[in-house]
C-alpha cells in the first residue's frame, strides 16, 4: 500500500519496512520488492549487494522474476560484491531455517 499509495500516502520508507518483515517471514513477493528497493534506492540507500542478496533469496523461494534482477544486479558488481552477497543470503538462510 506504501509504494503506491493505496489509501495511505504513498512512502517508500514505510513500504521497505513492512516488506522487509514480510521478507523475513519468507516471502519471495517481499524479497524481490525489496531487491528491486536496493536496487532503485528506494527508502534505502542503493546497495547492489542488498539487492542481489534480497533477489537471490526470492529466487530460491522459487520467483522467476528475481532470479532475472539477481542476474542484472550481479552484472554491475564486483565477484567480491557478488560473494558477500552470497554470503549474506547464506547467512540469512542460516538465521531463518523454516523460512
Amino acid at each position: 500500500m506504501y509504494y503506491e499509495g493505496q489509501g495511505v500516502p504513498q512512502d517508500d520508507k514505510q513500504a521497505v519496512k513492512w516488506w522487509r518483515l514480510a521478507a523475513d517471514q519468507g516471502h519471495a513477493d517481499a524479497q524481490t520488492n525489496l531487491g528491486v528497493m536496493y536496487a532503485q534506492g528506494r527508502g534505502v540507500p542503493q546497495d547492489d549487494v542488498q539487492a542481489h542478496m534480497w533477489s537471490n533469496l526470492a529466487a530460491a523461494n522459487g520467483h522467476e522474476e528475481a532470479k532475472g534482477l539477481r542476474d542484472i544486479a550481479a552484472g554491475w558488481m564486483t565477484g567480491e560484491q557478488i560473494a558477500e552477497a552470497q554470503k549474506l543470503a547464506r547467512e540469512w538462510m542460516a538465521a531463518h531455517p523454516d523460512q
